[in-house]
C-alpha cells in the first residue's frame, strides 16, 4: 500500500500547485520531461541571486547547511545549530515536516525568534513567490520554530553596480508576514492534494493557460498533442482556446472546423495548412526590390543578468556583446562585418563605435523584428555623446518581420514568424536546428558569459568564440536568404 506521506520539496508542492499531473509525472515519470536551455538558464541565475544574497545577509559566523543527498544529515545539521543557541545567519537551513522538506534560503535571528528571507530571481513579488513563503512557514512553525517574520527579497532593476563587487541595493525586501499567515489553509490543502497526486493514479488534467504559467512545464510536449503533422498547438493565439480544442479531440490543425475559428491569423493559418501549400503573396516582392543600396542586414547578440558585473550596468539590461553585418553594396555582392571581444571588458562602447563605422550614413539597416532598435536606444542611454550617429541609424531601420508576416506563410511555421521559424521552409539547409553547440539566443547569452570568465581553458574559449561568431552571423545571412527568396 503507497505512503500517505511521500516526501514533498517545496518545488514539489508549487508545482502540484500549477498543476496535479506535473507534479505526479515529476515524481513517476520524470523521463517524459524536456528541460529547455531557457530553464536550465533560469536555474542557474537562481542560484548566483542566492549565492550574492549570501553575501549580502551574511556576517563573519554565518553558516550554511550544504546539500547532501542524505537528508538526515541535514536535518540534524540545522536542529544543532538551532539548539546550540546560534545567534547567526544560517543559509539553507533544512526542515522536515509531515514528509515536506524545505531549504530556507536565509534564517536570520530575529527579536529571540527567526525570521525567513526567501531570495527569487524576478523583479517584483509574484502570487506564487507569497505561497512559497507561506509553505515554508507552516514547515518551521509546526517544526517548533518561533517563526518572526517572513520577508521576500527580490531583483532592485533600478539598482546601478558601481563595481568592486558592491551590491549592496541590489534587493529589495518586502515583509510578506500577514499574507503568508492567511494562506495556511490553502498550504495544508495543496499539501493533501500533492500527496494524492503523487501516490495514486496519473490526475486527468486538461492543457490549458496553466502549462506554461507559472513557468513553462517539462511535460508540455507529452501533454499537448504532438503526434501529427500540424499539432493544433500550430494554430497559435490564445492557449485557454488551444485548449479548447484539444479537450474536444482536435489533435491537427486540419481537425478543428474552418467555422469554430475567429481570430483572422488562425483562420489564414488553418485555410493554408489545410491547403498543404504556403502562401506567397506578391507585397514582399514589391516592397523589398524598392528597398535602395547599399543594404545592411544587422543583427545583434546581447546579456541581460540578474546580476550586473560591468560597473554601471543594471540587472536585467539588455546589453550588446556582438553583431553581425551582412552588408549588400549592389544586388548580389556581399561582404560580411562583425564585432565580438571576449576579453571580459565591457565591449558596448567599442562595439558601437564600430558599428557606426561599419553602417555609414546611407542604406537600409533590416533587422527581424524591432528588438535591434530598442538595443541602438540602450546604447543611446549608455553613451549618450553618441546620440547623433545612433539616432541616425534608428532612422534607417527596415524591419523585414511583419513584411514577410503579411505576405507568407508555410504550414510548416506552426503559427510562427520567428526567423528560426520562417527559415526552414525557404531554405531547408538553413535550419537553426543543425547548428552544433550554440542555437539559439539564450545559449548565445550564456556561452559568452562563460567565455569571459578568467579561468576558462584556451580550448573551450575558441570553441565557444568559434560557436558565437557562426550563431550571429547565421542570424544575417537567413535574412540575405530570405530578401533573396522573395526578390528573385
Amino acid at each position: 500500500m503507497a505512503s500517505r506521506r511521500p516526501f514533498l520539496s517545496k518545488s514539489r508542492l508549487i508545482s502540484a500547485w500549477q498543476c496535479l499531473k506535473r507534479v505526479h509525472l515529476e515524481k513517476s515519470h520524470p523521463e517524459l520531461g524536456e528541460i529547455s536551455a531557457q530553464t536550465e538558464s533560469l536555474w542557474a541565475t537562481g542560484h548566483h541571486v542566492g549565492e550574492i544574497s549570501q553575501r549580502l545577509y551574511g556576517t563573519p559566523a554565518s553558516v550554511e547547511i550544504t546539500f547532501d543527498k542524505r537528508i538526515g544529515l541535514l536535518l540534524n545539521k540545522t536542529r544543532e545549530l538551532i539548539e546550540g543557541g546560534a545567534d547567526f545567519p544560517i543559509f539553507e537551513a533544512t526542515f522536515r515536516y509531515e514528509g515536506v522538506l524545505v531549504r530556507v534560503d536565509v534564517l536570520m535571528p530575529d527579536a529571540g525568534g527567526w525570521r525567513i528571507i526567501e531570495i527569487k530571481a524576478s523583479t517584483s513579488v509574484k502570487e506564487y513567490h507569497v505561497l512559497d513563503c507561506a509553505i515554508q512557514d507552516w514547515v518551521l512553525r509546526h517544526s517548533g520554530i518561533n517563526v518572526t517574520r517572513v520577508s521576500l527579497a527580490h531583483i532592485n532593476n533600478r539598482f546601478v553596480y558601481p563595481g568592486n563587487g558592491d551590491y549592496d541595493g541590489l534587493l529589495i525586501e518586502h515583509d510578506v508576514t500577514d499574507e503568508v499567515r492567511t494562506l495556511e489553509p490553502e498550504v495544508v490543502d495543496l499539501v493533501g492534494r500533492a500527496r494524492d497526486a503523487v501516490t495514486g493514479p496519473r490526475p486527468d488534467v486538461n492543457v490549458g493557460v496553466h502549462c506554461s504559467s507559472p513557468y513553462d512545464c517539462q511535460f508540455i510536449r507529452h501533454c499537448w498533442p504532438t503526434d501529427t503533422e500540424y499539432p493544433v498547438s500550430g494554430l497559435g493565439g490564445s492557449k485557454a482556446k488551444l485548449a479548447e480544442y484539444v479537450a474536444l479531440g482536435y489533435r491537427d490543425i486540419c481537425d478543428v472546423p474552418a467555422e469554430s475559428i475567429t481570430a483572422e491569423t488562425q483562420q489564414r493559418i488553418h485555410r493554408v495548412t489545410c491547403r498543404a501549400q504556403p502562401e506567397i503573396l506578391e507585397g514582399a516582392r514589391l516592397a523589398l526590390e524598392a528597398l535602395p543600396y547599399p543594404r545592411y542586414y544587422l543583427d545583434f547578440e546581447t546579456i541581460a543578468p540578474a546580476v550586473p558585473f560591468w560597473a554601471g550596468t543594471r540587472p536585467y539590461s539588455p546589453l550588446a556583446i556582438q553583431w553581425s553585418c551582412h552588408i549588400e553594396e549592389t544586388p548580389g555582392h556581399y561582404r560580411h562585418r562583425e564585432f565580438l571581444d571576449l576579453s571580459g571588458d565591457p565591449p558596448m562602447r567599442a562595439l558601437t563605435l564600430d558599428l557606426i563605422e561599419c553602417l555609414g550614413d546611407q542604406g537600409p539597416v533590416l533587422m527581424w523584428t524591432r528588438y535591434e532598435e530598442g538595443i541602438l536606444n540602450n546604447l543611446i542611454e549608455l553613451y549618450p555623446d553618441l546620440t547623433a550617429p545612433l539616432s541616425k541609424i534608428t532612422d534607417r531601420l527596415y524591419d523585414l518581420h511583419p513584411v514577410v508576416k503579411q505576405n507568407y506563410y508555410h504550414p510548416k511555421m506552426l503559427g510562427s514568424w520567428s526567423i528560426k521559424a520562417v527559415m526552414p521552409t525557404i531554405n531547408p539547409d538553413m535550419d537553426y536546428g543543425k547548428l552544433e553547440g550554440i542555437s539559439e539566443g539564450t545559449a548565445a547569452s550564456d556561452g559568452f558569459i562563460e567565455a569571459i570568465q578568467p579561468g576558462i581553458l584556451p580550448e573551450r574559449e575558441t570553441e565557444l568564440e568559434e560557436q558565437l561568431r557562426r550563431y550571429c552571423r547565421f542570424d544575417t545571412e537567413a535574412m540575405v536568404e530570405i530578401v533573396r527568396f522573395f526578390t528573385h
